[in-house]
């Protein structure tokens, strides 16, 4: 059983640590997964351990990550949401979220997000959201909007080597 520090209806926040490698590869393994945030469209190992231990790093020298995301009712991972430094900006943050494919189109990245974004308004006091996602991923782009981001144009991803839509989110 983990601790979380956020809950929602459904979902529990959790912070990824160094004894979370089997997680991270059950996320960053699926390819349904990384096929829109790398060039490759797939992590190899390095790349997962690699990712474990920025989402670490980010926790010990800002507070944030893409925090580990579980279904409350049986504790299964459903991804990762959660914020990032944007940039040199202070309270600027930038929003994602990677979800299992069974996890996807049942309202768990919109219930995650939508938490997300209330703890870096009111707790955090982010002046500022930002959110981008490959050109291809419609249901983001979708999701995105419905949470009410608002389009501010495109900026250059190094991961997949392509300018990905921006949108920013002013505190709520």
């Amino acid at each position: 059983m983990r601790d979380y520090f956020i809950k929602t209806v459904r979902i529990g926040f959790s912070k990824w640590n160094n004894d979370d490698i089997n997680l991270a590869s059950q996320l960053w393994g699926e390819e349904e997964v990384t096929r829109f945030i790398c060039s490759t469209g797939k992590f190899t190992q390095e790349e997962i351990e690699n990712r474990l231990n920025t989402e670490i790093r980010n926790h010990e020298l800002y507070h944030i990550q893409y925090w580990p995301i579980f279904e409350r009712s049986t504790d299964e991972l459903i991804g990762c949401c959660g914020i990032r430094p944007y940039k040199s900006e202070k309270h600027f943050y930038e929003l994602g979220f990677h979800l299992r494919k069974k996890y996807w189109g049942q309202g768990y990245a919109a219930e995650a997000a939508n938490a997300v974004i209330d703890y870096s308004f009111h707790i955090l006091n982010a002046k500022k959201l930002y959110a981008g996602h490959h050109p291809e991923n419609k249901a983001s782009e979708k999701l995105l909007k419905k949470l009410g981001f608002q389009s501010i144009g495109k900026e250059f991803y190094l991961p997949t080597g392509l300018y990905h839509p921006l949108y920013e989110m002013v505190k709520r």
